[in-house]
């Protein structure tokens, strides 16, 4: 409980302070129910905080976090599948205009992957899991050859983002309404030391600065 001690200070702060600074707007949440801008599907590490990097605020950002931020292609099987879960759940129910796949520096999947690992029953679910990020490995090792490790992992955290767009537009719901033109979706690269997130320019194929766009 004492590791714990710092986390209830700050529920009590949360409480007191911001609680009370948005009360009007959460108890608007409960009453109509929400209606987020975007679906944010972010890594779980924990130096990757979705709503300070984007400023958002409660209400905005339906969030799914998971190891490397990777999206499974759709299997329409009856299994259980989280991610897949949450993406229909955004697109199909909240009707989410927009979809981000938010991949990050020194990304603790992206280096698993190219590493060596022996698949046993505490860790099965991570390597099978940890094959997602493979295609973006693979592209950077052929790419970057001549390149250092750091300079391939640096790419295959970009290019996994790009990976992880494709692998979207296999479930029907987002196809659908992509073609439609009712969803938008966008890949950003967040720099864990300078704070900087890159977007994905689909059109030159490169990522830029997150406002170059405007």
């Amino acid at each position: 409980m004492e590791k714990l001690s710092e986390f209830e200070k700050g529920h009590q702060y949360f409480r007191t302070v911001k609680f009370k600074q948005n009360e009007e707007r959460f108890k608007k949440l409960v009453e109509e129910g929400q209606n987020p801008r975007a679906l944010f599907i972010g890594c779980s590490d924990s130096r990757v905080m979705p709503a300070m990097i984007t400023g958002s605020g409660p209400g905005d950002l339906f969030i799914v976090r998971n190891i490397g931020n990777f999206v499974p292609p759709f299997s329409p099987d009856n299994d259980y599948h989280a991610t897949a879960a949450a993406i229909e759940y955004a697109v199909g129910h909240l009707e989410v205009s927009d979809i981000i796949v938010c991949g990050h520096s020194d990304c603790g999947a992206i280096k698993a992957c190219f590493e060596e690992h022996q698949a046993s029953e505490e860790n099965i679910h991570t390597i099978k899991w940890l094959q997602l990020g493979e295609p973006a490995r693979d592209m950077a090792r052929r790419g970057l050859s001549e390149e250092t490790l750091e300079a391939q992992r640096d790419f295959a955290e970009k290019a996994s983002v790009v990976f992880q767009l494709e692998n979207l537009l296999s479930y029907p719901a987002v196809r659908r309404r992509v073609d439609a033109g009712k969803l938008f979706l966008h890949g950003w690269h967040y720099n864990l030391a300078t704070g900087e997130i890159l977007y994905f320019d689909e059109t030159v194929l490169e990522f830029k600065p997150l406002g170059a766009q405007s």
